[in-house]
């Protein structure tokens, strides 16, 4: 049996009613038989049916044993932080999400959870950067927002010798295309905003972990932060994860011919899709993904946030947002939006240009949305050919 077709199946049916749709428990308690009797729930912080029917999909969906819903992405990021303790050290990619460099460096340096950044897609990097205080690798691949490729199962190699876990952040991804806890990651983190809801209309966050017992030890850490995810929330990520294998599929069918069609434009200087064989990393990417994804990002010949600016407030179907994996076609200036919280030097170190721009290729037919990038690009021509008038002297 095909993932796809498990998947669909494993969405329970309601064996009370019947409904093929998982009902949303709108309940903030349970009524107890006697005290501490119950039908497995008391309160809807610590457990809820709706959002458990959605823990089991996504640990089903990344073949892991816990999964454990959040309210945000982030609400997810700051969970697996909370395993470590003062003197720890977390060794992280360099080109990371600008939210999770703002949690890592503002919020957790000052606990004493030191924070180094690395090149991970050489593994000698990862394997020479490791210390005695190394308890957590963190890895993004893709990257965001320039879709570096690590190599998930030569560093989970290296964090298992170090006595170190292994976190990947498979958003960009989706479990649709690759699973990294079958790679030998231990925990897995999604913003659930992105591919699995699928529809840009919610905020959730997902961690799911190979091992019950780290499960549970982040399962602990859910129930007594507090920041776990709303029933009608879960249930808008379950009624998502239904189109999910469907969905990548067009995106990453689509993404792959805008990459290519920037690849040859006279505008653009680089572009950045693992699904390109003039990708750095694109053996890598074949080898463990099923497919590239639905995100392009790419750098304009005139390197300036100007340029850039001007582009992304040109096109018509690509609206301008922050996010990614919806439907709908989005792009962003990660320099003045998704990344605006990195210091420049170290963004632009990372391979963040200042013209750089990331593209949420969406669902649209791609002919209209290369017509819509293609209209975009003629304008900064246009805009940046025209002579300048010489100002008149006055005398």
């Amino acid at each position: 049996m095909s993932n796809a077709t498990q998947l669909i199946h494993s969405i329970p049916v309601d064996p009370q009613t019947g409904s093929i749709s998982v009902p949303i428990y709108q309940t903030s308690t349970f009524v107890q038989e006697a005290p501490g009797v119950n039908k497995g729930y008391d309160y809807a912080r610590s457990n809820n049916p709706t959002r458990a029917s959605l823990e089991q999909l996504v640990a089903t969906l990344e073949q892991g044993e816990t999964g454990i819903a959040f309210g945000s992405g982030l609400a997810a990021i700051d969970a697996v932080i909370k395993l470590l303790k003062a003197g720890d050290e977390i060794l992280a990619v360099d080109d990371i999400y600008g939210g999770a460099f703002r949690l890592f460096t503002h919020i957790y340096e000052k606990f004493g959870i030191s924070v180094r950044y690395v090149d991970t897609t050489n593994v000698e990097n990862v394997f020479e950067a490791i210390t005695p205080q190394t308890k957590l690798i963190w890895l993004e691949t893709p990257t965001n927002p320039t879709l570096k490729i690590s190599d998930i199962a030569a560093i989970a190699a290296v964090a298992k010798a170090s006595g170190c876990w292994l976190c990947v952040d498979n958003t960009f991804a989706s479990p649709a295309l690759q699973q990294p806890l079958t790679l030998g990651a231990d925990i897995v983190v999604h913003s659930a905003t992105k591919y699995l809801g699928g529809h840009s209309d919610l905020i959730a966050g997902v961690v799911v972990t190979r091992e019950k017992e780290l499960g549970d030890k982040i399962k602990f850490i859910q129930n007594a932060s507090g920041a776990i995810l709303a029933p009608f929330d879960s249930w808008l990520v379950i009624r998502g994860i239904e189109t999910l294998h469907l969905r990548v599929r067009q995106h990453s069918a689509n993404a792959l011919e805008v990459a290519r069609y920037l690849e040859q434009h006279p505008q653009v200087d680089k572009v950045f899709y693992p699904g390109l064989p003039s990708h750095p990393n694109h053996e890598i990417a074949k080898k463990q993904s099923k497919a590239f994804g639905g995100v392009v990002s790419f750098t304009l010949k005139q390197n300036t946030e100007d340029a850039a600016v001007a582009l992304v407030t040109a096109t018509q179907l690509f609206k301008l947002a922050e996010s990614l994996g919806g439907v709908k076609s989005l792009l962003c200036h990660p320099a003045n939006m998704t990344h605006k919280s990195i210091p420049a030097e170290k963004r632009r170190a990372a391979g963040v240009a200042d013209s750089l721009i990331r593209l949420s290729v969406g669902l649209e037919e791609v002919e209209d949305l290369i017509n819509d990038l293609d209209q975009a690009l003629t304008k900064l021509n246009n805009k940046t050919t025209q002579p300048v008038k010489q100002k008149e002297l006055v005398v």
